[in-house]
């Protein structure tokens, strides 16, 4: 675990209109690199620098985890995707210790500040590979996320639905931790690759550098099918649609985008940090109120800033997802001129 310092400013340190930061909170997050590090480091910076608060950061930390330590009250902010308290509020999957009771009672404890996208799940490979598309993945070893978790099932199930293939029957699933995700395809071990992207991220940006690859939209027919609609809305996930123009310009020139149309489809893992349902409404309006303040300086951030959704708080709320927003959170988003859905509002 790394203790990062963005919060930890001495007051000399702030500017003259700053007043120095008197609340100590903390806050946990993934590894940097990409949107889910970028917002949470953001809101530490801001607090520290505007006089809110002192905000303790630790990265790299196990999302499941810190979910549970806001919860029960141990952690102040954490990261998580919008999946993690759904599975909570049911005492299923990696909450399954906590069995429905509990788990129901934990995620009650849960609101929500601001959203973001964790990534775009496609396929891609290098163009070296051969490879023909979604219809060739039989009998290939495909690179589909880490040892467990949600972009290991999400990989698997979008595989599922738009091959009929399963991991370790119809192709080779290769997983591995994320920070080897990058050498191993680039490695050339995969003969492809199925994994939540940004546009773009670093892992993109460098794999783009060292040779030319394809990258296939979902196709139309299973985009718009029963079961794919009905996966891409569950908690934790959305549909995603993209102008080819847009995304090629963004990937850059190694890159070729596959569509049957002009439109590049697939969807998305969305998430956004939360607070426990306690936490101070005023500093809870003060943090959000300035992080959205300081949206376009958040965004500057990564090349990937305009395309995650930063500025979307009505992303993956309402339906099956269990959380609202933190009554100071919808305050300072709708005081900015942001709509939030009523569904999404604490009662």
């Amino acid at each position: 675990m790394r203790l990062t310092g963005f919060a930890l400013l001495l007051a000399g340190t702030l500017t003259a209109t700053a007043a120095t930061a008197q609340v100590n909170i903390t806050a946990e997050t993934t590894s940097p690199g990409g949107s889910t590090y970028l917002a949470t480091s953001h809101m530490a910076e801001i607090a520290g620098t505007s006089g809110i608060a002192n905000i303790q950061l630790l990265d790299g930390q196990t999302l499941t985890n810190s979910l549970q330590n806001v919860a029960e009250g141990k952690t102040d902010i954490a990261s998580t995707p919008h999946v993690l308290p759904f599975l909570m509020s049911r005492g299923v999957g990696p909450f399954g210790k906590l069995g429905a009771e509990r788990g129901a009672e934990l995620a009650s404890n849960l609101r929500a500040i601001y959203p973001y996208t964790l990534g775009i799940f496609f396929l891609y490979a290098y163009d070296a590979k051969g490879l023909s598309g979604w219809n060739g993945l039989a009998g290939k070893k495909v690179f589909n996320g880490p040892p467990r978790g949600g972009a290991l099932t999400n990989a698997r199930a979008m595989i599922q639905i738009i091959t009929g293939l399963k991991d370790g029957e119809g192709y080779e699933g290769i997983q591995s931790n994320w920070g080897q995700a990058t050498s191993i395809i680039s490695g050339g071990e995969p003969d492809a690759v199925v994994l939540p992207e940004l546009f773009p991220s670093g892992r993109i940006s460098t794999l783009g550098a060292a040779g030319r690859l394809t990258a296939w939209s979902m196709p139309k027919e299973v985009y718009e099918s029963e079961a794919m609609q009905k996966y891409s809305t569950a908690p934790g996930s959305a549909p995603f649609t993209a102008p080819v123009s847009e995304l090629s310009a963004i990937l850059g020139d190694n890159w070729q985008l596959v569509s049957e149309d002009d439109t590049f489809r697939a969807f998305a893992t969305i998430g956004g940090d939360v607070v426990h349902k306690d936490m101070d409404e005023q500093l809870v309006y003060d943090l959000v109120a300035a992080y959205i303040a300081s949206l376009d300086a958040l965004k500057a951030k990564a090349p990937f800033g305009n395309t995650v959704n930063y500025d979307n708080p009505g992303l993956g709320m309402c339906g099956a997802n269990p959380i609202t927003y933190h009554k100071g959170a919808a305050r300072a988003w709708e005081d900015a001129g942001y709509e939030i859905p009523g569904c999404a509002k604490d009662s």
